[in-house]
């Protein structure tokens, strides 16, 4: 599968304007570098840094005023090399009164020394190592809420894959290539890309962005509790908590896998528990209660989202049922939680309350069906009646007939 981000919304560029889907854009052509630099011409209008009054001098120095060589190039530091781009970018975005305008942090470069990529360029000069336009861009730079960006939600797998899906590279320093894969199809990935879900998490929801660095395994319970605080909650009231602080246990990757993160199937619970606690006969046995509670739970919110929609289906008055149902779910989904802390008397309780709310729907709808055949049980004598009118009309319309037919013979 490719791994491209959205299509960028192109432009063609001319001797002196710059034509893009919104029209027409006449550029600046006093100014000196677009002379002869035309490629870039596009960052000149378009992009973030266009936007607030950046240009080429600001980044590779220059005298824009002129056309002619050498003087146009006075104090020009030329290309710049990884390092070099990440001081040039540091030297705005590094700086708190430039930023602070912006709504923008001013410690990302700081972060990126910290980070893993930032120890590979910085300290041991590894030109394999990313540098701030290697995920930004260059002379193009769309904000982050920009589709076209490299660092808009949906894209920042995609960015980041360019280099970790890479086999060649990655086997320089020992590491997978199936990540950008496992996140496409977990439960991250299905809410980021099928969904659109912008909230789901992305590689820098777990790894961070410019401070780039896995999680050890002790923060990463921390980490998923960011966003699952409830179940982070359970978590903690469990004696999993305890294995987790104290023994270095993986926490959440114990269940769950991580650039894969997949749930659980209700009737998988047990074998999960197993998977640790295969020869304690007490664990196992909790396993067991958990995952037979939890699927009891599941198959009752099924039958009652089944009855639910039978009555709509026949025309019912669902509103009131639409509701039950929805407290079902509520119920269920605190389940889904407290099913971290192992508490299998509270599971129980919950599980209960989902099966009343069920049997009440199934019930609704059985009433509701009775109520329809007897309907039609007491229409059947309407159409007995009617049926039978209809035949002695007919009857009598045919003895007339033949009555007729004698008389004329």
């Amino acid at each position: 599968m490719s791994l491209a981000a959205l299509p960028l919304v192109g432009l063609v560029v001319t001797l002196g304007t710059l034509v893009r889907p919104e029209g027409p854009i006449q550029a600046d052509t006093t100014y000196g570098c677009l002379t002869c630099h035309a490629a870039q011409r596009e960052a000149f209008v378009v992009g973030v840094h266009a936007e607030h009054g950046l240009r080429c001098t600001d980044c590779h120095g220059g005298d824009p005023g002129t056309t002619v060589l050498p003087a146009a190039h006075r104090g020009l530091t030329g290309h710049l090399d990884k390092v070099a781009a990440a001081r040039v970018c540091g030297s705005c975005h590094a700086d708190p009164n430039r930023m602070r305008q912006y709504g923008l942090p001013s410690g990302q470069l700081a972060e990126f020394r910290a980070s893993r990529h930032g120890e590979l360029l910085l300290d041991r000069h590894d030109p394999n190592a990313p540098t701030c336009t290697d995920c930004h861009g260059t002379h193009v730079i769309y904000p982050p809420d920009d589709a076209r960006s490299r660092v808009y939600p949906a894209n920042i797998p995609g960015t980041c894959a360019r280099c970790h899906s890479d086999r060649q590279l990655m086997a320089k320093y020992r590491l997978p290539t199936d990540q950008f894969e496992q996140f496409r199809v977990s439960a991250h990935g299905v809410a980021l890309f099928q969904q659109q879900n912008f909230a789901a998490p992305t590689c820098v929801g777990c790894h961070g962005a410019h401070s780039a660095l896995p999680p050890t395994v002790s923060e990463i319970h921390s980490v998923c509790g960011r966003c699952h605080q409830l179940i982070d909650q359970a978590f903690a009231q469990s004696p999993h908590a305890g294995g987790a602080g104290t023994h270095g246990l993986p926490g959440c990757l114990a269940c769950h896998s991580n650039h894969g993160t997949e749930r659980v199937a209700a009737d998988g619970i047990a074998a999960l528990c197993e998977k640790c606690h295969s020869s304690d006969t007490r664990i196992r046995t909790l396993g067991l209660g958990i995952q037979q509670t939890v699927a009891r739970a599941t198959d009752d919110l099924r039958s009652a989202d089944r009855a639910v929609t039978r009555m709509a289906l026949a025309g019912e008055r669902v509103g009131d049922f639409r509701f039950r149902y929805q407290t079902a779910m509520t119920y269920y989904l605190e389940i889904a939680q407290v099913q971290h802390s192992l508490d299998l008397q509270r599971l129980e309780e919950l599980s209960r309350r989902v099966r009343s709310i069920s049997v009440d729907l199934d019930a609704a709808a059985e009433a509701a069906a009775e109520r329809r055949w007897e309907h039609k049980l007491i229409l059947l004598p309407v159409w007995f009646l009617a049926l039978s009118a209809v035949v002695l009309a007919w009857l009598a319309l045919r003895g007339l007939k033949e009555t007729d037919q004698s008389r004329d013979g």
